[in-house]
């Protein structure tokens, strides 16, 4: 992987590698204390539960992204592959090291990739008003989807059947993947 650089600077996205594995779900978990700010308590709530392992996401059809050091992990992107379609199925980054262009780097990165990959289109599901959610990947090039693709409406059902829509309106986003300039 070669250095993605963006308004910070150069940040390092590489694939996940087998140490890396056991440090996302704690990346992930980390992230609760955001969406508790912004919603209040969420103990029993989906938005709390344990994330997925990483060494199930990496089983995965798809790829999986990250920064930092190989076993010290700061983000990561997981895009699965569903329906001949490339969805971006979770974007975390540690909290004490958000605002440094990482996550940014991490979805650029994943959109290179999925273009390399045959893919033209990136999907998403995410909170459309929450600041770090929807108008995040908004200035990514994501845009609201008006007429979902089925998998990305089962993906919905989903998160509806798991209350999500509770905290506030959940939306799918998609981009249409461009051939990325050379560096």
């Amino acid at each position: 992987m070669v250095p993605v650089t963006d308004h910070q600077g150069a940040v390092t996205v590489r694939h996940a590698r087998a140490a890396d594995l056991l440090h996302l779900r704690a990346i992930e978990d980390a992230g609760v204390t955001l969406f508790e700010t912004a919603f209040g308590d969420l103990s029993g709530d989906a938005l709390s539960s344990p994330a997925p392992d990483g060494r199930d996401r990496v089983g995965e059809p798809g790829f999986l992204l990250v920064t930092g050091e190989v076993g010290e992990p700061t983000g990561f992107a997981h895009v699965t592959y569903v329906d001949g379609s490339a969805h971006l199925a979770q974007l975390s980054v540690h909290p004490e090291r958000m605002r440094q262009g990482l996550g940014s780097a991490l979805v650029r990165e994943a959109m290179r990739e999925a273009w390399h990959a045959g893919y033209e289109r990136m999907s998403l599901t995410t909170y459309r008003d929450l600041s770090f959610n929807g108008p995040f990947y908004a200035r990514l090039g994501f845009v609201e989807e008006s007429r979902p693709e089925p998998f990305e409406t089962r993906q919905r059902e989903h998160e509806i059947a798991l209350g999500l829509d509770r905290h506030g309106p959940r939306v799918v986003m998609s981009t249409r993947l461009q051939r990325p300039a050379r560096p």
